[in-house]
């Protein structure tokens, strides 16, 4: 009885996690009778009496409420088109997008334009994910600035952001970049140097292809420390 695994353990599909009912299914976990079954490879989470597993790949599911980052492509005659990596474009109304009454005739890209970046949400998802409506109305969405966009395994946003957003504010601090990440595996850089964002990217990518390893943050700190920046705690 009791877990059978630690936290950031590297599972296998049927591999036995805990047994009892002590521990609750999380994530790609199921539970047959009394014992709780991974169904993805991936690294254990375990959070109070949850236990989750996070897989080391796979593509992004839509998911309502999600933050995403994503490309104007097209602007029609009340609002705009969003390709953030998903098999269809999601759509941006104007009710969903400015505030202020806008005259049928009015030239939109003036709000947003094509190749225009931005940290939109999601607000529905439909027809299996062929109809996605997005928001750019809130505290967190908005257009993007200059920068550079990477790309990661949409699985390991969690690690890059980490607990309480311990990771992504390292990375923002040694690099001195504002950094937004999107919930569909797109990372937006914004630096005041290209160096800053070069090596934000670089502290990204090991991140992703060191995320099943335990002591991480620890890590990162000595990789920061080896590019000679020292942070203020």
């Amino acid at each position: 009885m009791g877990l059978f695994v630690q936290d950031k353990d590297i599972v296998v599909p049927g591999q036995e996690l805990a047994e009892g009912m002590d521990y609750l299914p999380s994530g790609d976990v199921i539970r047959e009778k009394d014992k709780l079954i991974s169904i993805k490879v991936g690294t254990v989470s375990i959070n109070n009496r949850f236990v989750k597993v996070i897989p080391l790949a796979g593509k992004y599911t839509p998911k309502r409420e999600d933050l995403v980052i994503g490309e104007v492509v097209n602007i029609g005659f009340s609002g705009w088109r969003i390709d953030f990596g998903w098999a269809f474009e999601g759509n941006v109304s104007l009710k969903d997008a400015v505030a202020e009454f806008v005259e049928k005739s009015a030239d939109l890209t003036k709000y947003y334009n094509l190749g225009d970046w931005v940290l939109t949400q999601i607000v529905h998802v439909a027809g299996g994910g062929k109809i996605i409506d997005l928001s750019m109305r809130g505290p967190s969405v908005r257009k993007l600035g200059p920068g550079r966009l990477v790309r990661v395994t949409p699985s390991k946003v969690p690690r890059i952001i980490g607990k309480q957003g311990s990771m992504i504010t390292l990375i923002k601090d040694s690099t001195n970049c504002k950094i937004f990440v999107g919930q569909n595996g797109y990372v937006w850089i914004t630096g005041e140097k290209p160096e800053q964002e070069l090596l934000a990217s670089e502290a990204i990518a090991k991140i992703e292809a060191e995320s099943h390893i335990s002591g991480l943050t620890d890590r990162m700190k000595v990789f920061f420390e080896e590019k000679g920046i020292t942070r203020k705690e």
